[in-house]
């Protein structure tokens, strides 16, 4: 059990490292249990991280119950919507990977025998299970769960996406200066990960979905007494897998992958799924690429109309079941006999589920759509494909054609939405806000939320080599690969140019004549990032996203 630390703490020659750990507070009985590290990503001012320490006294709690040492640390964490809008958002997922190196490192370099891991919000959960796969040491994830719904005037299922839509509600004469400061005391209600399934709450479903999460922690409320009793088993369960042998890569198999997948489908989860999800794999020796998504998403009901594209909350999916019920009624179309962080396989943790008819989970025969949450699209504008989460955009926007109006950034074309120079029929192109252009791959919550705050979600179709919060709905179509920086078609459209999309057929494409591109190609220069630092090393090597957007090796 205790073969990492075996190496750091005992015999004779280990005496100065055993003086080091005394010097800290451990004592001899300490040093001769495993050494358990438990990786945390709190932070006192970013709602979804502060649940985590208290969390963090519930799995130590567990784990010295049932015999090991915890030793716990920090890694960093940056909220995406704090960051959103400005330079800052570049650079959110380039931390995905200093969190991935940050955690392997500390576990490598200390002996760590297991690891738990605590995380909330985006990043922070992929980049933690990056690194649960490269260790490839017993590892189980608890997450920080989600905070509730905001509630203002008649409206009682607010969450953090809608305070973008407000401030395009405000430029549109919607609303006062005083409205807008009245709703932003109450949209974000408390502690916990935004209160929808956008990417943060989607992280924490696929971690359960992948079987790195102990059953009914994807879905469960923060500061709530069944997370703490969640964290505290986590703690126990982490020594049974030491004891056991199960490792990380015994669980995140392409069958478990698989099931996340589906079950990311089937809830209308964050497209932001398709970039962690090969990345993780990617990390496990699994070979996980864009057009799985779409293989499985032609499977896969869409059986939760849960928001921002949806009706009902995450909250309402925890009082019905969470996940395990979600999982429980895609039973005949997962894996079920792959492994889990419970030593037991999906069919046994289904077991004693029962699930019962409602409005929040369809029954697979009777779904919203007999399609997934996600699609991905093909054409001559995106040869490696492009993703739109098909499942929060209207009915008479899923086959459209518009003019191009182009730009080289989000905030110019925020400024052209908010300035109203942006009309019905249009389509909005962001370009250079790829991994490598941007560089950082940024959200564009700002740009969708200004089109849906302005009421053209039904009018105007967007298309970015960028990215979309989990937050986003309407016809808006990301991850454009291959992306501007790296020569791909979008880098010349130009405005005026005739953009047709069509999702049920999985079509992408700009009407111009091989004759017209060749001519554009002739003169055309990449345009330069001028970035420093480590915003500047990721854009050299970081790899497409198509393919998960990992640091080269």
């Amino acid at each position: 059990m205790r073969q990492n630390s075996s190496k750091v703490v005992d015999g004779i020659d280990r005496s100065p490292q055993r003086s080091l750990f005394k010097a800290a507070g451990l004592t001899d009985g300490d040093l001769k249990r495993p050494l358990i590290g438990v990786a945390n990503s709190w932070a006192e001012f970013i709602p979804g991280h502060m649940p985590l320490r208290d969390l963090a006294a519930y799995v130590k709690k567990g784990i010295s119950k049932a015999g090991g040492t915890p030793l716990e640390f920090n890694t960093i964490a940056l909220c995406d919507g704090i960051a959103m809008e400005h330079q800052g958002m570049k650079c959110v997922l380039p931390s995905r990977d200093l969190i991935a190196d940050s955690v392997e490192m500390m576990v490598r370099g200390h002996g760590f025998d297991a690891i738990v891991m605590l995380a909330s919000c985006d990043k922070i959960i992929p980049g933690m299970l990056i690194a649960a796969a490269r260790l490839d040491i017993p590892a189980i994830i608890v997450t920080g769960g989600h905070m509730k719904p905001g509630v203002y005037k008649e409206q009682t299922k607010l969450h953090s996406g809608d305070g973008f839509e407000m401030v395009s509600k405000y430029y549109n004469g919607e609303i006062t200066e005083a409205e807008l400061s009245e709703f932003e005391n109450v949209v974000c209600p408390g502690v916990g990960s935004c209160s929808h399934m956008a990417t943060a709450n989607t992280m924490s479903c696929v971690a359960e979905a992948l079987g790195m999460s102990l059953p009914g922690c994807g879905a469960s409320p923060a500061s709530s007494g069944e997370k703490n009793r969640i964290a505290e088993l986590t703690g126990e369960q982490i020594m049974s897998l030491l004891e056991k042998g199960i490792t990380a890569r015994k669980i995140i198999t392409r069958e478990n992958v698989e099931n996340a997948i589906k079950m990311v489908l089937a809830v209308g989860g964050s497209s932001n799924a398709t970039i962690h999800l090969p990345a993780i794999a990617q990390e496990a020796g699994v070979d996980i690429v864009l057009d799985d998504f779409d293989k499985l998403s032609k499977e896969t009901p869409y059986i939760c109309s849960l928001t921002p594209g949806g009706k009902h909350t995450i909250q309402e999916l925890y009082h019905v079941g969470g996940i395990p019920v979600v999982l429980k009624q895609l039973e005949s179309l997962l894996h079920l006999d792959a492994l889990t962080c419970t030593g037991k396989t999906y069919r046994e943790n289904l077991a004693s589920i029962h699930y019962v008819d409602t409005e929040v989970v369809k029954d697979v025969r009777n779904p919203y759509r007999f399609e997934g949450g996600i699609a991905v699209l093909k054409g001559n504008l995106a040869e490696n494909g492009a993703v739109i989460k098909q499942s929060a955009v209207a009915a008479e926007m899923m086959v459209c054609q518009g003019s191009a109006k182009v730009f080289d950034c989000e905030e110019d074309a925020m400024e052209a939405i908010h300035s109203k120079k942006i009309a019905k029929g249009d389509i909005v192109v962001i370009r250079y806000e790829g991994p490598k252009g941007g560089p950082g791959m940024r959200e564009m919550l700002g740009a969708t939320s200004a089109i849906c705050g302005m009421g053209l979600d039904k009018e105007v179709a967007l298309v970015t080599d960028g990215r979309f919060s989990g937050a986003t709905r309407g016809p808006a179509i990301g991850h454009v690969s291959p992306e501007a920086a790296d020569g791909g078609l979008i880098a010349i459209v130009k405005d005026g140019d005739k953009i047709i999309i069509d999702i049920p057929n999985r079509i992408l494409r700009v009407e111009l004549d091989q004759t017209e591109i060749a001519a554009r190609y002739a003169n055309f220069i990449p345009k330069q990032h001028t970035e420093t630092g480590y915003l500047a090393r990721y854009a050299k090597n970081v790899q497409s996203i198509h393919k998960g957007g990992l640091l080269k090796a």
